[in-house]
């Protein structure tokens, strides 16, 4: 039975988590908040097989609760260090949710710059560790406000992720353990699963429509089979959900903390 009194930032927690139903023993890494609790609630509801870390050098029984942890002692499962994470990472035992900035019709990813690699608009951080991620493990993808910007009409500005892209694959190279999972909007749920590895809507949220993600979405996307509205969070899921984020970090993620149903005029801002 689900709750009506939840937020949109407790509606996306609740799809992130889905994204490590099927995943069985992998190490599980959602990097932000409204991830982490989403990898923490799939470890706690429906997979209990995730390996999760207390995000320095242990791994855990359980989740450890974001922010502050108090009188909270992590209940220590291991010594889980850079090196055993690196061999989780290199042998595809790893599912991550990552941030990007950018994100193509191939699945591609850019969080290094915005505009042109010589004059960027905006520079960030680099690529990081995310190509060898990306080509070595299954990512999600996390995007907080869905728009043309972050979907862009044409290739990523900078690919710091690798996707589906044909020309983008030299010959020779690996391409068994580079996998696409979910994509966790504040407008609907999206895989890259369609024909040829189209991008296609799975879900909608509450009082969301296929049209405005579209008219979002610089590229073509499809309708996939059965989609519907995204599953509304149960009791129980925001009782897990409260215990896990007790400082309530998950409502400072999206601006002005939004419903989890929502009006038209709510949805275009």
């Amino acid at each position: 039975m689900s709750d009506n009194t939840f937020t949109l930032a407790e509606l996306m927690i609740v799809a992130a988590a889905e994204a490590w139903r099927d995943d069985g023993e992998l190490l599980a890494s959602g990097l932000g908040i409204i991830p982490r609790l989403g990898a923490s609630l799939a470890k706690l509801s429906h997979n209990p097989d995730l390996l999760m870390t207390d995000s320095e050098a242990y791994l855990v029984e359980e989740p450890v609760p974001v922010g502050p942890r108090g009188d909270y002692q992590p209940k220590y499962a291991g010594y889980m260090p850079f090196e055993r994470i690196f061999e989780c990472v290199w042998h595809g035992r790893r599912h991550a949710m990552i941030g990007p900035t950018q994100v193509d019709r191939w699945a591609q990813t850019n969080l290094s710059v915005v505009g042109d690699y010589a004059r960027p608009k905006v520079a960030m951080l680099g690529v990081r560790g995310l190509p060898g991620n990306s080509i070595n493990h299954k990512n999600s993808f996390f995007v907080p406000n869905h728009s043309t910007r972050a979907f862009v009409a044409g290739e990523v500005d900078m690919v710091s992720g690798v996707g589906f892209k044909e020309e983008r694959w030299a010959p020779g190279m690996r391409r068994e353990l580079m996998s696409i999972g979910r994509v966790i909007t504040d407008l609907c749920v999206m895989d890259f699963n369609g024909p040829e590895h189209a991008c296609q809507v799975l879900s909608l949220h509450p009082g969301v429509d296929f049209d405005t993600v579209q008219a979002r979405t610089g590229f073509p996307l499809r309708k996939a089979e059965g989609m519907g509205e995204t599953p509304h969070p149960t009791a129980g899921q925001l009782a897990i959900i409260r215990r896990l984020d007790p400082h309530d970090l998950r409502s400072k993620q999206l601006k002005g903390n939004p419903r989890g149903i929502r009006s038209a005029e709510e949805i275009a801002g």
